[in-house]
């Protein structure tokens, strides 16, 4: 199998575009530009009521960089993907340099969902999620909104608009004011681990009602 190098895709990220491949079993990939980018904005995250109440009950247990292979596994293992061998290798590699992170969703000690995506200075672009539990991918993304605004995130790529995607809060931009927010976010450094602080002076991690109504303060206003 060809070798995608991670130092080329932290460069393609850097100039706005991103690998991807046919399907799974592809030997090849292609990088992409699109016209139009899909971004939530830091602190402009739309939480339902519903959600809200999934966040602070204890249906789920949430983690950080607990099993960044599994998140990258589940977001793979699917009919139609975009993640072959290469973009998976490519990816295990950014995470033990700490450039690429994940969110993990469990439930009775099963990984139920998931995100993952890279850091680049104050931007962080998100891969992909799954989710084989009702509102699990929801969860995974609340958290990763509520990690990125503690830490000093400014831009979260979602890449290609969905309408789950906009009922979350994403919008539409096009390539030049996307390319003009990359920029910016790129000059400054961010923390990816600032949100466990908090965590830890509200009484725990990820695995409490307690964490989830921390979440919820910190998103704002539900709709």
């Amino acid at each position: 199998m060809t070798t995608l190098d991670p130092d080329l895709v932290l460069r393609g990220y850097a100039a706005g575009i991103f690998p991807m491949a046919e399907s799974r079993d592809a030997p090849d990939l292609f990088w992409v530009e699109p016209r139009e980018r899909a971004i939530i904005p830091v602190g402009g995250f739309r939480l339902s009521r519903s959600l809200a109440r999934t966040l602070r009950s204890d249906r789920f247990a949430v983690t950080a960089n607990r099993d960044f292979a599994g998140v990258i596994r589940g977001c793979a293992h699917r009919p139609e993907t975009w993640i072959n061998g290469q973009i998976e290798e490519a990816m295990l590699a950014l995470h033990a340099r700490r450039a690429a992170h994940s969110v993990e969703v469990w439930q009775d000690d099963r990984l139920v969902g998931g995100i993952y995506g890279v850091a680049l200075g104050r931007a962080f672009f998100g891969e992909s999620m799954f989710s084989r539990a009702t509102d699990a991918s929801k969860v995974a993304l609340a958290w990763l909104m509520a990690r990125l605004q503690v830490g000093g995130y400014s831009l979260l790529d979602c890449q290609f608009m969905t309408d789950h995607l906009a009922s979350l809060g994403a919008v539409t931009v096009s390539r030049d004011t996307y390319v003009g927010l990359l920029s910016e976010a790129l000059r400054f450094a961010a923390r990816f681990d600032a949100l466990d602080e908090s965590l830890v002076s509200a009484g725990g991690s990820g695995m409490s009602g307690a964490a989830g109504k921390l979440i919820v303060q910190l998103l704002g206003q539900t709709s």
